[in-house]
């Protein structure tokens, strides 16, 4: 069993240092963290209190202080850890989520509004929770890692957390079809599948809050600063193609640093590398917008989703020919 001492969320959620065993209380939570609906009737219409009190709150009440913290690792055959630690994902994993931390913490810090501060300073804290679980993972495989670069303060932190939010909302939308054509292909065994899947369903939390932060930003700053404010988010997503598409060589962290050039692409070739089954761009897209679909489907719908994935896959969609057999079962 290894069950990481981590220091305690903010907010006074003290549950997380319990480490409780039981089972139900573990279901229970785990539940919680993936159903949630408002109490306020109506409209929760973006840019109002009533909307950003309802963010502020699904993301607090649906924190889930156990599954993620308590984990057993299976014990893995050759063949199964060999798969596992080939995978090339684990240093950019780690790193990844080492910055997310340090870039959410350091933008909830600026801000003023305690709602969005405690939000996304929970969010920070579940991104550093992410990394102790993938540390733990490739220490308890023996997995080896390049040394780790150190994760300044951003300086302009708006930035910094414009870009680990979209970041997250197009990685998290094919995380969420290859985790499920690693589970359907049995490459790996169902024990390493469980234990990802919590933090597969907080990661689709934190573009939920992302979504729904963006667009209350977006409603309630000054008219003369959203020019400027749009014309970040444009860079942002230039950036951000640039970087999968494998141009980026170490791009700037957000502190006028430049970081060696890392493997972007997983998204692209890693069906191949979690399923010994051939599996098309088609299928894998609509494998894509059905997971989606279903790990949003126990928030209330009121609140804004991640559009900008979903319907650029469906407009590729289009001009893809239809396998003759769906062969990872999908529907969108």
């Amino acid at each position: 069993m290894n069950a990481p001492v981590l220091e305690a969320p903010p907010g006074g959620l003290q549950l997380a240092q319990r480490l409780d065993r039981d089972p139900a209380v573990i279901a229970a939570a785990d539940h919680a963290s993936r159903h949630w609906v408002s109490r306020e009737p109506g409209e929760l219409r973006p840019g109002t209190d009533a909307h950003k009190a309802a963010v502020a709150r699904m993301f607090r009440e649906t924190f889930n202080p156990f599954k993620p913290t308590i984990i057993d690792w299976p014990k893995l055959s050759q063949e199964e850890r060999d798969r596992l630690v080939n995978l090339p994902i684990w240093d950019i994993a780690v790193q990844t989520e080492g910055k997310a931390r340090i870039r959410m913490l350091s933008y909830a810090y600026s801000l003023v509004d305690p709602a969005w501060r405690g939000a996304i300073e929970l969010n920070g804290w579940e991104e550093g929770r992410h990394k102790t679980v993938l540390s733990n993972l490739v220490s308890s495989y023996g997995i080896v890692l390049e040394p780790e670069p150190a994760y300044p303060e951003p300086r302009h932190t708006e930035w910094a957390y414009l870009v680990t939010g979209f970041s997250e909302c197009i990685d998290s939308f094919f995380a969420f079809g290859l985790f499920a054509v690693a589970e359907r292909s049995g490459f790996f065994p169902p024990e390493l599948v469980d234990t990802f899947e919590p933090v597969m369903q907080e990661e689709c939390r934190h573009i939920l809050l992302f979504a729904n932060w963006l667009a209350w930003q977006r409603r309630n700053m000054p008219w003369w600063r959203r020019p400027w404010f749009e014309l970040r988010v444009a860079a942002v997503w230039v950036f951000l193609g640039w970087e999968r598409i494998g141009l980026a060589r170490g791009m700037d962290d957000g502190k006028g640093n430049a970081g060696k050039p890392q493997d972007n692409n997983f998204t692209v070739k890693g069906a191949k590398a979690v399923s010994d089954v051939d599996i098309g761009t088609r299928d894998l897209m609509e494998l894509c917008l059905s997971e989606n679909d279903r790990r949003f489907a126990g928030y209330d719908e009121r609140l804004l989703r991640p559009t900008t994935m979903p319907s650029l896959v469906r407009l590729i969609r289009r001009f893809l020919r239809k396998p003759r057999h769906n062969i990872v079962g999908a529907t969108a």
